[in-house]
């Protein structure tokens, strides 16, 4: 029998070969997005959970690289704060039970990316311009997000260490919070336009008020 299957990539092969793919999931996804009806979110975040999970597992061999923390600000934008602190725990739990590892981290991770959906909710007034995405904008909150999610996840620690660990433990991972800003800027120049355009078409209206009240209650 033939081992035809049995092929060595190198790491570089192994990132093109799963950019490829993720393509086709994006072509895919947004591909039937059109055969949606007018407003369908629930279906919509369907589709955004199913490209985040399979977004971070593909990207997984780049360090700190993965699309997720940019849908889930653009979902805070569009879909309001329940919508994408709902969404964060979903990609986060399903990709972890898959491929990542589940542990007492995820959860950190729901809290982390939940807390940049509500970041987009509040500041969707700001990224958003007579209905269009600001890219600059867009790029300089997943910037922010970037590392504000990764200093709540690296705050898991905790559960083991005593506190004078944790700011060494930042510093030392200042390169990979990095890492994710830079891949979050070329997620955003990559994919928000696309996305922000379906989002729009499934926006789910009154949004920003659900967002003021979680924000002053």
């Amino acid at each position: 029998m033939y081992d035809f299957h049995n092929v060595g990539l190198t790491p570089f092969e192994t990132m093109f070969l799963n950019v490829c793919i993720l393509s086709i999931i994006i072509f895919a996804l947004l591909h039937s997005e059109r055969k949606l009806g007018a407003s369908n979110q629930i279906a919509m975040l369907v589709i955004l959970a199913i490209f985040g999970i399979s977004g971070r597992i593909l990207m997984e061999p780049l360090p700190n690289i993965q699309p997720v923390t940019v849908i889930i600000i653009l979902a805070g934008v569009y879909y309001g704060a329940p919508r994408a602190i709902a969404l964060a725990g979903v990609i986060a739990l399903f990709s972890n039970l898959l491929v990542m590892g589940h542990g007492p981290w995820t959860i950190f991770q729901v809290i982390g990316w939940g807390l940049v959906g509500l970041f987009g909710a509040i500041t969707s007034k700001y990224i958003l311009e007579n209905g269009e995405l600001n890219l600059h904008r867009l790029g300089l909150i997943a910037i922010l997000s970037a590392f504000a999610f990764d200093w709540v996840v690296s705050s898991s620690i905790l559960l083991k260490t005593d506190p004078s660990m944790l700011m060494p433990y930042l510093i030392n991972g200042l390169l990979f919070d990095l890492y994710h800003a830079v891949g979050n800027l070329l997620f955003v120049a990559w994919l928000a336009s696309p996305l922000g355009e379906i989002m729009h078409r499934h926006k789910v209206e009154h949004s920003h008020k659900a967002v003021n009240d979680i924000a002053h209650n």
